[in-house]
């Protein structure tokens, strides 16, 4: 009796108008957006700034009708480093808050904690860092540079510049490693040669030893994927102990602003290849500058990370714009189209559809004995082409893993 009257009074109230509340409340409630990023602990240094471009852009978005006609709500944890945390937290974000995009992880180590766990949903994750490239994962777009985009123009205009004798300083995790694995590859057909090598565990801040073992190897230039706070501790004690050695990296400057935070002349003699530094000054550069500045005066760096998540977010609206739809599979034939792009404080930056990585232009950085940063050479818009060529294709499969040069895809 009481199944009938529950069913009596539903069938009172005409279909269409629950399916057009329904609808109604779906297009006015927020857009929920997950933030994992470090804003405490030895990498801060980095969490900080992207939590502050994160903020910055969805204000602007908002300001401006949000994304669908929709607010963006930005929900932002503090994972410290942790990657316990961030599949913890990560696992909070999509099960319980149900996001509607996930952003976040600034060590390799801490997304591909993250990447499993969004990989079991239909979420999309967005990873905002430069990194060692290789990711081959339909629910990831990757907004920094990669080694085509980085280490293909660094590594041979050192060699070119220097000499054959590399000296290689990475911190020990996989991020550290892949990216010494690049270096190794690259130097090959260049005939070059590593001459030492050494993974430093991550918050190891004592590099004596280091720099005596550099001294013995006597390498043309020094290739520093040291990562965090207490590793950048090599640089006033190599300048201390008089190690004028040339300097290459993808991460320094750009990044850590350690030009910033070191007197000069400690950082003289660092070359980095990067899509974005404070000190470019284009017109649509100076104008982000600008309105970053206004919101944040007292911002030390605005750094290379805090930018990619500034760019994440307007990308994110380009998508979800495009498609009509917060979903993935819409957002994702979008990029398959291989005309999703936007334009960015650095220039016009387009995804891949092949990949899901961005364009970048590139530039060659260096720092002088006053620790100011020069443009040695202008690269021009270079595409993330080299998941392509080695065989990942998210357009036909998805086969969620990372790729490196000793580690490729089945050849079909």
């Amino acid at each position: 009796m009481k199944r009938r009257t529950l069913l009596a009074g539903a069938a009172a109230l005409p279909l269409f108008n629950i399916i057009d509340s329904e609808r109604a409340h779906a297009d006015t409630k927020p857009i929920k957006i997950g933030l994992l990023e470090d804003i405490s602990g030895d990498l801060a240094v980095f969490g900080i700034p992207k939590l502050h471009g994160s903020q910055l852009a969805v204000e602007e978005i908002n300001g401006k009708g949000g994304i669908l006609g929709r607010q963006i709500e930005l929900m932002q944890l503090d994972p410290q480093g942790d990657n316990a945390r961030y599949q913890e937290f990560a696992r909070r974000m999509l099960q319980k808050e149900k996001v509607d995009l996930l952003i976040g992880g600034i060590t390799s180590a801490s997304r591909e904690a993250i990447r499993p766990i969004v990989d079991r949903t239909n979420t999309l994750y967005i990873y905002t860092n430069q990194y060692e490239g290789g990711v081959c994962d339909a629910s990831m777009i990757s907004v920094g540079a990669v080694p085509e985009q980085q280490l293909s123009t660094l590594i041979p205009w050192m060699v070119e510049k220097f000499g054959k004798r590399v000296y290689t300083v990475a911190a020990d995790y996989n991020f550290g490693h892949l990216s010494a694995e690049w270096g190794r590859t690259l130097l090959k057909p260049l005939g070059g040669q590593v001459v030492g090598e050494e993974f430093i565990p991550l918050g190891v801040s004592q590099f004596a030893q280091t720099i005596q073992n550099i001294q013995k190897a006597k390498p043309d230039w020094l290739y520093m994927l040291n990562v965090g706070a207490a590793q950048n501790s090599f640089f006033p004690q190599a300048s201390a102990a008089h190690l004028d050695i040339p300097m290459g990296s993808p991460i320094k400057i750009m990044l850590g602003f350690e030009h910033k935070q070191f007197p000069a002349p400690v950082m003289a003699n660092m070359y980095a290849a990067a899509n974005w530094f404070e000190e470019l000054d284009t017109p649509a550069a100076e104008d982000f500058k600008k309105r970053w500045r206004a919101k944040f005066p007292k911002e030390t760096y605005i750094n290379d990370m805090g930018y990619n998540a500034y760019v994440a977010l307007y990308m994110y609206k380009m998508l979800a714009e495009r498609a009509k739809s917060l979903n993935k599979d819409d957002i994702r034939k979008v990029i398959a189209k291989g005309d999703a792009g936007i334009d960015a404080p650095e220039g016009h930056i387009v995804i891949d559809p092949k990949s899901q990585h961005t364009s970048h232009h590139m530039r060659l950085l260096s720092v002088d004995k006053e620790n100011k940063v020069h443009i040695v050479k202008d690269f021009g818009v270079i595409q993330p082409y080299w998941l392509g060529q080695v065989g990942c294709d998210l357009t036909k499969s998805n086969p969620k893993e990372q790729y490196t040069p000793d580690h490729l895809p089945p050849k079909r």
